[in-house]
């Protein structure tokens, strides 16, 4: 018998809003898309928030154009914390080899190597769009996106017929059937006639020299990301929901500042943090695992006080707070098996409070505290917050982590809560419109505590 999932005390969120914000969650879901559009990269979502804050009397420290931190006062002394909200930007994906372009059998290709948690067989025989930022051997500064306007070419990585796929691929395990050396990006196929070359990967650094100024060297010094080409979009009937790519997380940086913008009068100090890196174990000098946040709380004590001890760098995180923001993995009715139901996140049912993340043991985990739920429930009960809980699978199925394993190391209580999403880390993530909507509103709830 088929078991039922039908839990009073999480319900549909659309049911619990009112008609205005019912209106509100279409309107900041179609900001959030339109965002979601652009931003495919940790560089354009930083430049994306730059560009917000003009005017803004916030204070923001970006640490190697890739990740960011944006604060404001609250009219208590820093001495009573920071209200944080961390989040992370970087997405799975498919990056350029160091050497990446070659040619064989007249195509010109370049070579990837795939970054963060894939199925590999879902990034093959679909368009793709070229993210590239680049230092020329002048010195200059270049970022080139090709793919993702309506008149830009796309590019694509050729998977195999299934007349002849028998042996190469249907008896591997799923995993197994692309090989990752085999994810090569068809980039051109014509030689360059008018300069007398036969070669195609000639041609192809001929077009970047001459349309961009880009040499080979160059090539090899880039930082090229591949993500899926085109605009997310609405999906079903009614439009409840978004479809794109980058979603995890970037949809916890949308809403994060969101909430930030809009709680105007908080109490206490309230940041938002967007990281790099967490999909590959947040290392590396813009990742959770390094001093970016201590710099961050440096910076925002030294906005206030002349004379910044270390000791109070120490007390003012002891006394903060965090939301490690990062979406929840959704129940899909057709994989129910690899969820237990009574702790699992559904979509449309709000923003979910995760207790623990890890795999199998709560292994590399923060693992909050009871003190630390029992203050986020108050915060999204006094609001009328529609939340539920969720963890991420069945004990023994697998597992993943956050960063607030990193941010807790440093003496602060943290949780994770997050937007529900269905096809978690694939090339089109589904998010739900009213989720969004609580999320920003249990956000700025937790802002304004």
């Amino acid at each position: 018998m088929k078991e039922k999932h039908s839990d009073p005390d999480f319900p549909l969120a659309w049911t619990k809003m009112t008609d205005e914000e019912k209106k509100e969650a279409f309107e900041k879901s179609e900001e959030y898309r339109k965002f979601l559009s652009v931003a495919k990269t940790e560089r354009e979502v930083v430049d994306w928030y730059k560009g917000k804050l003009t005017g803004k009397k916030y204070h923001f420290q970006e640490f190697m154009n890739k990740s960011i931190s944006i604060s404001r006062l609250g009219s208590e002394s820093l001495e009573s914390g920071i209200n944080i909200i961390v989040s992370h930007i970087d997405s799975p994906r498919l990056d350029l080899k160091p050497n990446p372009l070659y040619e064989d059998s007249g195509l010109a290709f370049l070579k990837t190597h795939y970054y963060g948690g894939i199925k590999k067989y879902q990034w093959v025989s679909r368009p793709l769009a070229l993210h590239c930022f680049l230092i020329d051997g002048n010195g200059e500064k270049k970022h080139i996106v090709i793919g993702e306007n309506q008149k830009d070419p796309v590019f694509t990585i050729n998977d195999l017929l299934p007349h002849l796929s028998h042996k190469v691929q249907d008896d591997k395990k799923i995993q197994d059937a692309i090989p990752g050396e085999k994810l090569n990006l068809l980039v051109s196929s014509l030689p360059d006639e008018t300069k007398n070359e036969e070669s195609v990967k000639k041609a192809v650094l001929s077009f970047l020299k001459d349309n961009y100024g880009v040499s080979f060297k160059d090539l090899l010094c880039a930082e090229c990301e591949i993500v899926p080409s085109g605009e997310a979009l609405d999906v079903g009937f009614d439009r409840s929901m978004i479809g794109g790519y980058g979603q995890d997380d970037r949809i916890s940086a949308f809403c994060s500042f969101k909430a930030f913008e809009e709680a105007t009068d908080p109490k206490k100090a309230c940041m938002v943090l967007m990281l790099d890196k967490e999909e590959i174990g947040s290392s590396g000098d813009t990742g959770a695992d390094s001093i970016i946040l201590e710099d961050a709380v440096h910076e925002l004590l030294k906005s206030s006080y002349k004379n910044v001890s270390y000791s109070t760098i120490r007390q003012t995180m002891r006394k903060s707070f965090c939301i490690s923001a990062d979406v929840a993995c959704a129940l899909n009715p057709d994989y129910p098996e690899v969820l237990e139901k009574n702790n699992a996140a559904k979509l449309g049912h709000g923003i979910t409070v995760v207790k623990y993340a890890g795999s199998r043991g709560k292994s590399g985990t923060n693992d909050a505290h009871a003190e630390t739920i029992s203050k986020i429930r108050g915060i999204f009960d006094s609001s009328n917050v529609v939340w539920q809980i969720g963890e991420l699978g069945k004990v023994d199925e697998g597992g993943g982590g956050t960063v607030a394993k990193f941010i807790s190391y440093w003496g602060i209580p943290t949780i994770d809560c997050g937007t529900p999403v269905l096809s978690m880390h694939s090339p089109f993530e589904i998010s739900h419109k009213a989720d969004i909507f609580q999320t920003i509103k249990g956000f700025k709830a937790f802002y304004l505590s």
